[in-house]
């Protein structure tokens, strides 16, 4: 006991007295290269931390990196590579050493084996990528644009689409993540699930009646006909598109299409409106090239892109049932749906904020981390082009 004492004296008289036999000049000099030292040490430790080699060779990057070496990351015609600090370290050194106490809970997690084998790891890609995605998205992406800086890109130098998309974004200053998930990885798998609501919604159109000369909007992308037997299918009537009943069978209906084509090419694919890519029905070539199928209301010229485009009508058989009367029902399913599966990762962006045009490159980037079946998927991006900023409230459906 009395040995203890005598060191936590000596302690104290270290810390707290003057040395009697060391100079101040000395120990300020001490102080400082060993606080060097220290900081040098931290500084090699901390760039060792950052490396590639220290990522793979203790986390569950190995288990991915050979979807890494796939991606536009890692090789590209200007040989400039990405590394896994470029994306996953903050750069700045107050947010850096935060992602670092961060990163021990991963290392935990690898250590005490809930993502030591490649199995585990793809049970919890999802949630990984989340919590990034998640990181990524609130400090505005930044490790993403330390490359890719909206005001050093080159507009003119990209796809119209490209083009669209990304003056928009630099706009309204958007997240890159928001847009660009899986540009490194491989994306999670979601499995789809069927809207309950869109379950509902085809069983009530299937005690609907549409009489002749009503209107009915289309429940669900649909094979076409040119016969009331339902034998020789020509096309595919797609979702929430509208038609006027002209003919009723027992088990068909005769509906009328007035629908928009573009005159060049095939024109196999009718749209909802002129100049707007809202794809309404999709015809087989035979029946596209034939006049006599159809009946040419007008024609125009989209001043945008030069295109010549015919107002065309035609008369087609459906399959009865597959109709309801209004389209309110089929709004209400796709807006409970983007406003759910799109704010897994994000506030969803206003409805009117992009053009109808714009909304498939939007929602395809998207789609891909939800689980929205493919007959949800279409009615949605249905609604949005709908409601996209193209459309005045008085001119929907």
């Amino acid at each position: 006991m009395q040995l203890i004492k005598k060191i936590l004296i000596n302690l104290k008289n270290l810390f707290l007295k003057p040395s009697m036999t060391i100079g101040l000049g000395v120990l300020v000099t001490g102080g400082f290269i060993a606080g060097l030292l220290f900081w040098q040490a931290f500084n090699t430790g901390m760039e060792y931390t950052n490396s590639e080699q220290f990522c793979v060779s203790c986390h569950t990057m190995s288990h991915n990196e050979a979807e890494l070496q796939e991606t536009v990351h890692w090789k590209n015609r200007t040989g400039v590579r990405a590394y896994c600090a470029d994306c996953h370290v903050p750069h700045n050194f107050t947010d850096k050493i935060a992602r670092k106490m961060q990163a021990s809970r991963e290392v935990l997690s690898h250590i005490m084996g809930d993502i030591d084998t490649k199995e585990k790891f793809e049970e919890k890609r999802l949630v990984l990528a989340q919590r990034e995605w998640k990181r990524l998205t609130a400090n505005g992406s930044k490790e993403c644009r330390a490359c890719h800086d909206y005001n050093q890109m080159d507009f003119d130098k990209m796809s119209i689409m490209a083009q669209m998309q990304m003056k928009n974004a630099a706009q309204l200053n958007t997240p890159c993540i928001e847009c660009h998930k899986g540009i490194a990885h491989k994306l999670p798998e979601i499995k789809q699930q069927k809207s309950p609501e869109l379950t509902k919604l085809i069983a009530s159109a299937k005690n609907e009646k549409i009489g002749v000369e009503q209107i009915g909007y289309n429940v669900l992308a649909q094979p076409i006909y040119a016969d009331s037997a339902l034998k020789d299918r020509i096309g595919t009537l797609e979702v929430a598109t509208a038609v006027k009943v002209v003919e009723t069978t027992k088990d068909a209906d005769k509906v009328e299409l007035s629908l928009w084509r573009k005159s060049k090419g095939f024109s196999r694919v009718w749209y909802e409106k002129f100049g707007l890519n809202v794809v309404s029905a999709v015809f087989e070539k035979e029946f596209a090239q034939n006049k006599d199928n159809f009946t040419v209301i007008d024609t125009k010229e989209d001043p945008l892109t030069g295109l010549g485009w015919e107002h065309v009508k035609a008369d087609v058989w459906v399959k009865k049932g597959d109709l309801t009367s209004s389209s309110d029902g089929l709004w209400n399913v796709a807006k409970a749906s983007f406003n759910t599966s799109c704010s897994v990762c994000h506030r969803p962006p206003a409805v009117d904020h992009f053009d109808t045009n714009t909304w498939p490159g939007i929602f395809s980037g998207m789609v891909g981390f939800t689980n929205m079946d493919n007959d949800t998927q279409k009615l949605v991006l249905k609604y949005l082009q709908f409601h996209s900023s193209d459309f005045d409230s008085d001119k929907r459906h």
